[in-house]
């Protein structure tokens, strides 16, 4: 008798992908968050479409072909030929977030957008890093003459000016100029983890603003895996729990939040905890 295997549940999944740092497949990582929405959702089918856009992207390039020449060649076949773009008219749409969703609308925001684009452009021979630029997801190819800055929502690269005029309203919102942090320090490149941090915190606005709690909390499952000693996403699961009438759950992530962390809230939390100890079950 062949002997069974327990199939992961989607967050033991998400979870082995996201453990090692050395090993972060972010990709793939990214492209599980949307079976939280899609629970039937074959991920190893969409890495084999993508892989599918990369043989069709390969095709394109000469061997000889100049770093330059191929980055060229890469975004006419992503904004031109694919059509990948923004989508304009539903940012603030959950479905941008979602992998499979943006292969298959070709509209996505930026960080969604700027996932597939580096996973193509590793393909075609360039290296490439994301950038957690405040506000907007950026992307960034290194070639031999410099660094080219892209802004993956519209395709169009971006000169030190105009990275310095978005950086401006940033920076003025919390007092700073560009002398207090320098524009280097917002094009630095972003790990693995802080992009699929981004990419869940996106979606954890989206689901905050709807009050989806439900949605949210599988939102905070990830992030506290990904993130288990940020205590903030166990109070913010907690909260979730707690719109719910989870109370067990709700009690167990404020008070491993207030064990370690002695912020601002505290209070507000403490009172919270309290609440939830009298509500009848």
């Amino acid at each position: 008798m062949l002997p069974s295997y327990a199939v992961p549940t989607p967050l033991e999944y998400f979870a082995a992908l996201v453990q090692s740092d050395d090993e972060f497949a972010l990709f793939e990582a990214a492209a599980s968050i949307a079976q939280d929405e899609y629970p039937a959702l074959d991920v190893q089918q969409l890495l084999s479409d993508m892989d599918q856009l990369q043989a069709r992207l390969q095709r394109r390039l000469g061997p000889d072909m100049a770093g330059l020449q191929r980055l060229h060649t890469l975004n006419q076949f992503f904004f031109t030929d694919l059509g990948f773009g923004g989508n304009v008219n539903h940012y603030y749409d959950a479905e941008n977030s979602y992998l499979n969703a943006v292969l298959r609308t070709r509209r996505g925001i930026p960080i969604t957008l700027g996932l597939l684009w580096m996973e193509l452009a590793q393909s075609a021979g360039l290296q490439v890093r994301g950038v957690a630029f405040p506000g907007h997801f950026m992307v960034k190819a290194l070639l031999p003459p410099g660094q080219v800055l892209m802004d993956p929502f519209t395709g169009q690269s971006l000169s030190r000016e105009e990275l310095s005029e978005r950086l401006e309203p940033y920076q003025r919102s919390l007092g700073l100029t560009e002398n207090d942090v320098p524009l280097a320090f917002h094009l630095q490149a972003a790990t693995p983890r802080e992009i699929i941090a981004r990419l869940l915190r996106n979606l954890k606005e989206v689901h905050q603003a709807q009050q989806d709690w439900q949605r949210l909390i599988a939102v905070q499952d990830r992030l506290v895996v990904l993130l288990p000693q940020v205590w903030s996403e166990w109070r913010d699961r907690g909260l979730a729990h707690a719109e719910c009438g989870h109370a067990a759950q709700a009690l167990a992530d404020l008070e491993m939040y207030l064990a370690h962390t002695d912020g601002l809230d505290a209070a507000a939390v403490h009172a919270r905890i309290h609440t939830l100890r009298r509500t009848p079950s």
